[in-house]
């Protein structure tokens, strides 16, 4: 299980949300592999961001759109034809969603749109990895974890806005680019579900790692609003990789991957909330967490993923198990705080992983 280099190099490759902390560790990856990058963005979400901290803008083009503006997204896409795209661009949080549902939907709903259509007013893309999440199932917080075949849905505005794009998605590649007519449009679209990933340069608001290194790194208790919760925990490089993996596959062989895919840790790695603060705690001296008994919105508690298409016929399989996902995690925000080169830090980690196996 290997990247082809040879493949991305002087590849033309459009990341949408480049500016954010999957995008800017993914934009870094492709640099890195002498891709051609084309990042379309708006300026990143938080004030310190890995995207200005690793200098992701020094070997990319960047630009400054709006998804939700389809006529400048079509002009990116008229102007530089990539070849390939992935689309990350959204509206990614859950607490986010309940005070902003418009926007929510504007985003991760109307913006795929426009990204859709932006594919089809060229001739040149033929891959696409549309970014989602694994949110977007129907939760029926049973044990076992979710097929790619499972229904879509969600209680709360973020996931069921990612169910709707995933519908859309499937809509679009049936309506535009089908499979039985793929030798004629030579495009394929395929939609990734990846877990909750955790890593260095999160920096977001309500979200568990950010919200654990703001208190430890302060000296403050973090305050944890559902320790119960299991999701399946996994390091930002691994559905990274599977994202990059399954686009070379698409390139090279079609519509025989263009569906749907899952993206997700071992199931001994879907651990709690709870388990994951005890972890991070043996990194920081005197840290301590305490659970937030205020009112909450509603989050699901139990949430799993089924991997084992990607696992068959992706040949993928997560190469970082949990604790070492962690131990890495930590590693970087020490780095950082140490104000050691964060670039080279980024590409150290990136390099480690392609060469490593800790599960």
């Amino acid at each position: 299980m290997e990247i082809d280099r040879d493949f991305w190099k002087g590849k033309k490759v459009l990341v949408t949300g480049h500016t954010g902390f999957k995008g800017s560790w993914l934009s870094l990856w492709l640099q890195q592999m002498d891709a051609e990058v084309i990042g379309l963005s708006l300026d990143p979400p938080t004030d310190k961001n890995l995207y200005k901290q690793a200098d992701i803008a020094k070997n990319m083009i960047s630009l400054r759109e709006d998804i939700r503006n389809g006529d400048a997204v079509k002009k990116v896409f008229i102007k530089y034809k990539p070849e390939v795209v992935f689309h990350l661009a959204a509206q990614p949080l859950v607490r986010y969603s309940y005070h902003n549902p418009v926007e929510t939907y504007e985003s991760n709903v109307m913006g795929t749109l426009h990204i859709l259509e932006g594919i089809r007013s060229i001739d040149t893309v033929r891959a696409a990895v549309m970014v989602t999440t694994d949110k977007c199932y129907k939760n029926m917080e049973w044990l076992w974890g979710y097929r790619e075949n499972e229904p879509m849905g969600g209680k709360d505005l973020y996931s069921s806005s990612k169910g709707s794009a995933e519908l859309l998605i499937s809509s679009y590649r049936d309506s535009f680019f089908p499979s039985n007519l793929y030798n004629q449009h030579k495009t394929a679209i395929a939609t990734a579900r990846s877990g909750n990933v955790i890593g260095g340069g999160d920096w977001a608001k309500d979200r568990l790692i950010p919200d654990i290194i703001r208190a430890f790194q302060c000296g403050k208790k973090v305050y944890i609003r559902y320790p119960n919760a299991i999701r399946p925990w996994q390091h930002v490089l691994e559905p990274l990789f599977g994202y990059i993996r399954l686009a070379e596959l698409l390139t090279k062989h079609g519509s025989k991957y263009a569906e749907a895919w899952n993206f997700g840790p071992n199931d001994s790695d879907a651990q709690s909330v709870e388990w994951i603060v005890e972890k991070m705690k043996h990194y920081w001296e005197g840290a301590d967490w305490t659970t937030d008994e205020a009112t909450h919105d509603h989050e699901a508690i139990q949430l799993k993923l089924d991997c084992s298409k990607a696992h068959s016929r992706l040949d993928w399989q997560p190469k970082w198990g949990l604790n070492h996902a962690i131990l890495k995690t930590a590693e970087w925000y020490k780095s950082n705080f140490e104000n050691n080169n964060c670039n080279l830090f980024c590409l150290d980690q990136i390099s480690e992983y392609m060469k490593e196996d800790c599960r």
